[in-house]
């Protein structure tokens, strides 16, 4: 592990303080890791990073425009390093201390780990993530982003950005810098989207995302993703959003409701 994750991340004095911010952030519980990976891992994987035209699963619509795929056998060797790293006992080990979350688990498949890219104009509206995986039967609880932008400046926009509740205010905007790690809660408070990005031509704002689940509880209630339109959209556009949303859900129950008992059509990520 040493040898993919920055050693500081492991140490007493910085797991107490990363405990204590990640527990007080607003508008949800979460935390920002500059240079996460050490310095190898993290120029590999940038200079090794898929084409656009490499991923399969190309996410276009109202709500967002970005690339994905989470066939790592398909890239540099260094992306399998670094996902089981991700899936490995002692990250995990980390983030449950960090997050008091216990039993968790990022799983081998799309729904755990793989790629994000995006090109000038791509974007993801705000929203909140779905909440379990159908497959597996787990809790979906965490999220981590690992960006890798070298050289990105504040004007190309792509920002990942922290909403209230209400989705009037956004609270915190985060760069998507190089060798950063965002790693976040997943609950009814992690409001999230990406600003549209503005970079030039033959740049992209690329990611390896990791999501982390816990064993289903008693009280656990299953939620969709769910999107909504940022205020200066206007009203139409809202409506648009929400109606969509709203003809989405539905649509679910009602196949639910006639024998379709895993919504396997579920929506993988959205960050």
């Amino acid at each position: 592990m040493s040898q993919l994750v920055n050693p500081i991340y492991f140490e007493r004095e910085k797991i107490e303080e990363l405990k204590k911010s990640f527990n007080e952030a607003k508008p949800c519980r979460h935390m920002v890791l500059d240079n996460f990976l050490t310095d190898d891992v993290a120029n590999t994987l940038f200079s090794n990073f898929p084409a656009m035209d490499e991923l399969n699963v190309k996410r276009k619509s109202i709500n967002e425009d970005k690339r994905e795929d989470y066939h790592f056998e398909r890239f540099h060797p260094m992306f399998a390093e670094v996902r089981a790293a991700i899936m490995g006992p002692e990250l995990k080990a980390f983030f449950e201390e960090i997050s008091g979350l216990k039993d968790i688990e990022c799983t081998p498949d799309g729904y755990g780990c793989g790629v994000h890219q995006g090109a000038n104009g791509s974007f993801v509206d705000v929203h909140l993530d779905f909440n379990m995986h159908t497959e597996k039967n787990m809790h979906r609880r965490l999220n981590m982003l690992i960006y890798l932008n070298k050289h990105w400046k504040e004007e190309y926009g792509g920002h990942l950005e922290l909403w209230d509740q209400e989705v009037k205010h956004c609270v915190s905007r985060v760069l998507p810098a190089f060798n950063r790690a965002v790693i976040f809660r997943t609950d009814e408070q992690s409001y999230h989207g990406v600003a549209k990005v503005t970079c030039p031509e033959g740049e992209t704002r690329k990611s390896i995302y990791s999501y982390y689940y816990t064993p289903i509880g008693d009280d656990f209630v299953y939620r969709d993703s769910r999107f909504k339109s940022r205020p200066e959209e206007g009203s139409v556009r809202g409506a648009v959003v929400e109606a969509k949303e709203t003809f989405k859900v539905n649509a679910k129950r009602f196949l639910k409701a006639i024998g379709f008992s895993k919504l396997d059509f579920q929506d993988k990520n959205k960050d």
